[in-house]
């Protein structure tokens, strides 16, 4: 049957908490007036009502720090805009530290914001005491001060947001309840609705804790999920000043808002409860849940202990009610890979402080495709459709809620929802020592007990991570004999059809013409010229060509191909049907020559070859290509046949020393080779000639996504350019640290870490190009100045001559 709508509107968004009504409003604020809001019962309506309503900026990451500024600027300006009290105190904040661990954190946090402009202040603990007389400074051994900080009134942001989009043209109906989403193809047409058919050009999912109802009726898995949150309210005995700031003592697991006389103080203890496995009933409204006095008490406790004026007065209220938790516990936004006209901005677990930076990055993100900003941290191609079954969601969302106040280590891994996905090789590798990470629901071996036996998890963030000998063992074995790498998590897609090879032509930025069996190192460039992946083509046939690409980046890519492929080509994800196993390092030749009778020399099999070969009884896909710079090759094997293919290759490499290595050796091979990372080193923000990549642009090959602008930014020449700079020895780089030049601050490294063959710690930075052929410069990590050299982009085997070999 065919939709018929009983009135239209260009965008409909679903959802009148605070994020759905700030996003009406920046839409509308830019000129988009044919917006309508739809909410089933009221606005604020199931958890903004209740939200404490606290502002911190200060983040472990940078894009919610900058998403987070973005939400100050525009609280500074909303109440003069629109005429209405949003209460927003801008008190500052004040977040403690009182373990040396917690206090690298916060130092590394707080290097990063000043990199990028973000003013906040180092504080000893009596000074931290000044700031709020009620603490006990006992083991406070620092703490961060942001004056922009403070607290709003979630009720009143929200309907302030709700004002300015009507000013502007917008309409916002209450009490409208939908029923159904419509779709024709890879397109919503319209809504079905309890007051009626509304027919739309886009579709926005602003529906917070209904976020993923929502979603599974458009045909979308969203990993948002609900759990249940706590916060309680003082009796009014309290007597402060009125700018008294707020407070955050993460290692008592608490947070303070000044209320009335009073103070608001939560948590985000272990063990909360998950809501519905994410699917909250419709009729739920403005409604709370029992108190639990058990799980109050894992950070009533505590800050009684920081706040001793706490046992001198009693609890008022106690608030217990559901809020958004992701799986991994940050916020979900952007255009659905599923569809082509289905926005989503949910999963907020501070959905308040960021309100202002979210919605406008949506409306960016809608009305110019882009939303000004790096949110790949946020872009809901993170996820796919693991991420959004039920109880995993559940289990990976509690645990994110109950992570929030933790220490966030360097390389630290989850627990929840473990093993779901798991390698043919997975009961070798566990039975050989492998210590595993997961990514996009993959077990992946990081690291080796067996390579060192004196290797441990212990995590640092300013020493040696306990996993360091291991790793260099690992990289040892590549980089003097042989080592086996599974890589099976890699995403893998087919691209098949009749001219599929002239469509890739016409997306990739690097040549795909010539002789089927090679592979292509290319970028996916933007219109502007910015790289939206980075990823490996092999040309197979002249109507099929795979794409292989990181492991946590297929659903982003293939969107990326999809929405460019002409009728008649097709694009299938293969990731599940084939395990690939890299064999690497000098001795790679001797061992992979021992289990074939294909020809592997250098004269038959070159580098960026791909070729189908027999391989220990078995066949596979051997790609001449790595990501470590040495010597080896990628099998591409059905998943049948890997246990097979790795016990053989076992065999005929113990006489060359063969062993195991993982991700963690990867990571350390590929900073010394100066290969860059997608979502790091390259983004959408950044072009092929600022990145060094301009090898990999074919601007003769013909049309191709960006080429027009690829041309004028070679003709203009990059305004900056990403170098290397290392460090003799080990020194705490993680990435993020700050490049100073001359006193004055530059930039920031994109990546860092150690390699173990050069020695040295490794670091990657753009630099304004007047700057980028300097010799020299300081990096600060952790209040301590390095001295750094900056050398060629590749700083192991630059002629790739053990990589040809």
């Amino acid at each position: 049957m065919a939709f018929h709508a009983d009135r239209h509107a260009r965008i409909v968004v679903l959802g009148g908490g605070v994020v759905g009504c700030s996003v009406a409003y920046q839409l509308a604020r830019m000129g988009e007036s044919d917006v309508l809001v739809l909410e089933k019962s009221q606005l604020t309506h199931g958890s903004t009502w209740h939200a404490a309503g606290l502002v911190g900026q200060l983040r472990t990451k940078k894009a919610l720090t900058r998403l987070m500024q973005n939400s100050v600027a525009v609280f500074d300006r909303l109440e003069a805009e629109t005429g209405l009290s949003i209460d927003w105190k801008k008190v500052g904040s004040l977040r403690l530290a009182a373990s040396e661990a917690r206090w690298s954190e916060i130092r590394r946090s707080m290097q990063l914001a000043r990199s990028f402009g973000f003013e906040c202040h180092s504080l000893s603990a009596p000074e931290a005491k000044a700031k709020f007389d009620y603490i006990d400074p006992k083991g406070v051994v620092g703490a961060a001060f942001i004056e922009s900080d403070g607290y709003v009134d979630p009720y009143a942001l929200t309907q302030a947001f709700a004002k300015g989009a009507r000013n502007n043209g917008a309409k916002i109906d209450e009490g409208v309840l939908v029923e159904e989403i419509v779709r024709e193809g890879r397109r919503v047409v319209g809504v079905v609705t309890n007051k009626g058919n509304i027919g739309c050009e886009i579709l926005v999912n602003c529906a917070g804790i209904w976020a993923k109802r929502i979603g599974e009726m458009a045909g979308v898995p969203l990993a948002a999920g609900v759990v249940e949150h706590q916060y309680f309210v003082t009796e009014k005995t309290l007597d402060f000043p009125k700018d008294l700031t707020t407070l955050r003592d993460p290692d008592s697991n608490f947070y303070l808002k000044p209320d009335v006389a009073s103070f608001a103080i939560g948590g985000w203890e272990d063990g909360t409860k998950g809501c519905w496995r994410g699917r909250p009933p419709f009729d739920f409204g403005r409604e709370l849940f029992p108190a639990n006095m058990d799980r109050l008490e894992l950070f009533a406790l505590p800050a009684a202990e920081r706040l001793p004026v706490l046992n001198e007065t009693g609890i008022q209220t106690i608030i217990n009610g559901p809020i958004p938790a992701s799986a991994d516990g940050e916020p979900i936004m952007g255009l659905a890979p599923e569809l082509d006209n289905f926005y989503v901005a949910c999963g907020f677990t501070a959905g308040i402080a960021a309100s202002g930076g979210a919605g406008e990055a949506l409306a960016n993100w809608i009305l110019h495709g882009d939303p000004g900003l790096d949110l790949w941290p946020f872009d809901v191609r993170r996820f796919g459709v693991p991420h959004g079954q039920a109880r995993y969601l559940e289990e990976r969302a509690i645990e994110a809620y109950g992570n929030y106040y933790k220490v966030h280590w360097p390389g630290e891994e989850g627990s929840a929802g473990r093993g779901l996905r798991r390698s043919p090789l997975y009961a070798n590798l566990k039975a050989r020592g492998a210590q595993f990470g997961a990514r996009f629901g993959w077990e992946r071996a990081n690291w080796f007990h067996s390579s060192d036996e004196s290797a441990t998890e212990t995590p640092s963030f300013e020493g040696k991570p306990g996993w360091f000998p291991a790793v260099a063992a690992e990289v040892k074995a590549i980089r003097e004999r042989v080592a086996l790498i599974d890589q099976t998590s890699f995403s893998k897609f087919e691209i098949s059809g009749q001219g599929a090879l002239a469509a890739m032509q016409a997306i990739a930025a690097n040549d795909l013409s010539g002789e089927p069996g090679k592979a292509v190192y290319t970028q996916l460039c933007n219109a502007k010229g910015g790289i939206e992946a980075d990823v490996t083509l092999l040309h197979l046939a002249d109507d099929l060509v795979w794409l292989v690409t990181g492991s946590g980046f297929g659903v982003r890519d293939s969107a990326w191909v999809r929405s460019q492929l002409p009728d008649g080509v097709t694009i299938r994800d293969i990731t599940n049907s084939l395990a690939t196993l890299n064999v690497c390092g000098p001795k790679s030749r001797d061992v992979l020559q021992a289990v074939t009778d294909d020809d592997l020399s250098n004269e038959a099999f070159p580098f960026l070859t791909a070729r189908w070969i027999e391989i220990a009884n078995a066949r596979a896909l051997a790609v001449r290509v790595g990501y470590v710079g040495e010597l080896g090759w990628e099998l591409y094997i059905p998943q049948d046949y890997a246990a097979g293919v790795y016990e053989a290759l076992l065999e005929a490499g113990e006489p060359h020393g063969i062993a195991d290595a993982g991700y963690a050796a990867i990571e350390s091979c590929r900073l010394e080779k100066g290969y860059v990372y997608w979502s790091a080193d390259v983004t959408p923000e950044t072009t092929p000639y600022e990145a060094g990549l301009g090898f990999a642009v074919a601007l003769d090959k013909g049309d191709f996504t960006g080429r027009d602008k690829l041309i004028e930014l070679k003709g203009e020449g990059a305004a900056r350019k990403l170098v290397t700079f290392a460090v003799d020895g080990f020194a705490p780089f993680l990435g993020g640290e700050t490049v100073v030049v001359n006193d004055k601050p530059v930039s920031q490294l994109t990546s860092a870490g150690y390699g173990h063959h050069l020695g040295k710690t490794i670091g990657f930075a753009y630099l304004p190009a007047e700057l980028a052929g300097i010799n020299g410069c300081s990096i600060e990590a952790f209040g301590k100045a390095y001295d750094a050299v900056r050398g060629p982009r590749c700083l192991y085997d630059p002629r790739m001559e053990r990589l040809k070999a």
